[in-house]
């Protein structure tokens, strides 16, 4: 990672810990493809432990369905990269921890595995927040660690924006 990227995902970070801790929420990640790099940015920070309680790393669909309790079901019929899936993943998430706030991705980073359906690159996110899960289908470009970088900044990115959007 360039240090403006590490720069930007580490005052990303400082903002998400800021707005967790003053209500006393906890987070939870639900990650597929970018197995764990969520979590791994905000446990760099020290003191992460206040605010950060677990990440589930769930990157094949038995993990998905027997650690988030996702219905393999819903996996067979709207593929792991989906919507629905997403949503799964964060609300399962949020129950298995045990925590306020949750997000959640499941994606294509390649260089395999896309399709014309679903090419290289997208990717799924759900967010959960007390009594709301939202989502976002993005298609990002580049290798397979440009997907994945990505993937980690916007999650984040955008649970920092909703947070700060909160009464």
């Amino acid at each position: 990672m360039s240090d403006t990227a590490s720069d930007h995902a580490d005052h990303v970070v400082h903002s998400l810990a800021d707005l967790l801790r003053p209500p006393g929420w906890h987070l939870a990640t639900a990650e597929s493809c970018t197995g764990g790099m969520i979590a791994a940015a905000c446990t760099d920070l020290a003191g992460s432990s206040d605010w950060f309680d677990r990440g589930f790393i769930t990157y094949s669909n038995a993990a998905k369905s027997e650690m988030l309790g996702v219905d393999s079901a819903l996996i067979a019929s709207d593929g792991a990269v989906s919507e629905s899936v997403a949503r799964a993943m964060a609300a399962g998430a949020q129950r298995e921890a045990g925590v306020e706030v949750a997000v959640a991705v499941t994606g294509i980073a390649g260089p395999g595995g896309g399709s014309e359906a679903k090419p290289v690159g997208t990717v799924w996110f759900a967010w959960a927040l007390p009594g709301w899960i939202w989502t976002e289908c993005r298609h990002f470009e580049g290798d397979r660690a440009a997907v994945r970088a990505q993937t980690r900044d916007h999650a984040l990115a955008v649970l920092v924006s909703a947070l700060q959007a909160m009464p």
